[in-house]
């Protein structure tokens, strides 16, 4: 279940007189509304309902749901939206195709930047987006794709290449692997040049 303070419903185009608990993660987040008041959003949410990601993930294993805690928020004028994830999402190994677990746990940090004068407002080792980039304008009001977002850093956090740390391929040989004759790359020469004088 997830839940926000009354004041900020948890779904974008809720009705302010409506209840603030909702089971769905919000797609996303109207900024001309949130982003100078804050933005907070907690729950579960099942890693399948990611579609990039839904691709990945193995159907050998049960994907239990992770825990999100996000909030919008400014400092130095800047936004950011930051979150906590806690749990794991279940993918193939590589190389014996068996589950793998892989640890999502992290607390993530994006600088959400109106443009590139504000990157000095950031320090080095900050993430950063332009808001340009992400925000989508095909409606009256300015929507920061707050799922995606999300779905992206779990991207970036998941291996490409998941595989054990004591996972050896399984190799199966069928018949006799012919022996090489290794002749000298000088004998070759040899014959050559044997020619070559005749």
């Amino acid at each position: 279940m997830s839940s926000t303070p009354a004041s900020k419903p948890s779904v974008v185009h809720a009705d302010d007189t409506q209840a603030s608990i909702s089971v769905s993660m919000p797609e996303y987040i109207a900024l001309d509304k949130w982003a100078d008041s804050g933005f907070e959003w907690t729950g579960q949410v099942a890693p399948i309902s990611f579609e990039r990601l839904a691709t990945q993930l193995t159907t050998e294993h049960e994907q239990p749901e992770l825990q999100i805690e996000a909030n919008l928020y400014r400092r130095n004028n800047v936004l950011h939206l930051a979150f906590k994830l806690t749990g794991e999402i279940w993918l193939s190994c590589q190389r014996c195709l068996q589950p793998i677990a892989i640890d999502l746990t992290d607390d993530y940090d994006i600088a959400l930047l109106d443009d590139d004068s504000q990157v000095r407002l950031v320090n080095n080792e900050q993430d950063y987006l332009l808001l340009a980039e992400v925000v989508s304008e095909q409606t009256p009001e300015r929507l920061l794709p707050f799922k995606n977002l999300i779905e992206d850093e779990i991207l970036l956090k998941a291996p490409m290449a998941p595989k054990h740390d004591d996972c050896d391929m399984a190799v199966e040989q069928f018949g006799e692997i012919p022996e090489e004759e290794n002749e000298s790359p000088f004998a070759a020469l040899a014959s050559l040049k044997g020619k070559l004088s005749e």
